[in-house]
């Protein structure tokens, strides 16, 4: 049994961390490795009967949800706790941005309150960067942007895969559905991309980021292809990832209809079957089941679900640390 006094773990920074986390467009294998690393540790600490760490007490960080979320909030919530930082949760809902005030006089109020770090989740892409070039002393950590970026979501998938995989150079990932307005898919194409994952892309052509991938980076180590067949994207996979179908797409005009989208690229178990042998099933939430996903898939044995929750956590946990503690070690 582990408790609160367990032995303590060291757990080392990036030799020159950064100050905000935008997306993953700009890191390369090492520094998500560190993270990845860092976020093993972390997750001992969740382990323990006492989650409980000194490792950021007197620090504040503020929440900023500009959109609904569950599982990302609660996320950074818990990670920021555990660490014993202050932290402030502030919903979209009555704030003074209800009222008029622009984004970045919010931002500054909020900084002028001696705040360390803000996570911001706008239904803006580039609200994030916005802060980060507007605001001297407070860092930013990117909890999703519009359809533009969604970094930690990027860096937990990459850290479940890395757990049941090991070295994801080579590693086969397919990411089905929506990517064209899915910014998980973009951020993750990119942490993919540094690992040296290949990355195939499937779903209806009207879906696909085509302008994204033709001025894709030449640092990409590999290349991402695009399959719109299924069948033919799932052979040989070592990673299904589904990404969530928002029905109002079908509505204007991006899909034939549902019923077609779960004819062609819903995950089951025949088409699972195309996969490698234990192929990692995976889905950033929340889940249409019996439309981009079977239940009996969701709930199967391959599913990484509940994992990535819980990888969130440690990820954000680790982000936190390396952000507002700095490279040296620490003892958990």
């Amino acid at each position: 049994m582990t408790t609160g006094t367990a032995t303590p773990v060291a757990t080392k920074a990036a030799a020159a961390p950064r100050r905000h986390v935008l997306d993953l467009d700009d890191f390369d294998k090492a520094e998500i490795e560190s993270v990845l690393n860092s976020a093993n540790a972390m997750r001992e600490v969740l382990g323990r009967d006492i989650k409980k760490v000194p490792a950021l007490r007197g620090k504040v960080v503020l929440t900023v949800f500009l959109e609904a979320s569950t599982r990302t909030r609660v996320s950074f919530e818990q990670a920021g706790k555990i660490l014993s930082a202050d932290v402030i949760n502030i919903s979209g809902s009555g704030t003074s941005a209800e009222k008029g005030e622009s984004l970045l006089n919010t931002a500054l109020t909020l900084q002028a309150m001696h705040a360390d770090l803000i996570i911001i989740r706008s239904p803006q892409s580039g609200a994030p960067y916005f802060l980060a070039r507007n605001l001297d002393s407070v860092s930013v950590i990117n909890a999703g942007d519009g359809t533009h970026a969604h970094p930690t979501q990027a860096l937990l998938d990459l850290m479940t895969m890395r757990r049941h995989i090991g070295d994801l150079a080579g590693a086969k990932v397919v990411i089905i559905g929506d990517v064209l307005h899915s910014r998980v898919a973009r951020s993750n194409i990119y942490g993919l991309a540094a690992v040296g994952a290949d990355v195939v892309l499937s779903g209806p052509p009207t879906m696909m980021p085509l302008e994204m991938l033709r001025g894709r980076s030449e640092h990409f180590p590999v290349s991402v292809t695009v399959q719109p067949d299924l069948d033919k994207a799932i052979e040989d996979a070592d990673v299904v990832m589904a990404l969530r179908i928002q029905k109002e797409r079908a509505a204007g005009g991006l899909l034939p209809s549902m019923r077609e989208y779960t004819r062609r690229w819903q995950i089951t178990e025949a088409r699972l079957a195309r996969a490698k042998p234990g192929a990692l099933v995976m889905h950033p939430g929340p889940m249409n089941e019996g439309i981009e996903i079977s239940s009996s898939i969701a709930h199967g044995p391959g599913a990484q679900i509940e994992e990535q929750v819980t990888n969130g956590v440690a990820i954000r946990m680790a982000l936190l640390y390396q952000t507002l503690a700095g490279a040296g070690g620490v003892e958990l």
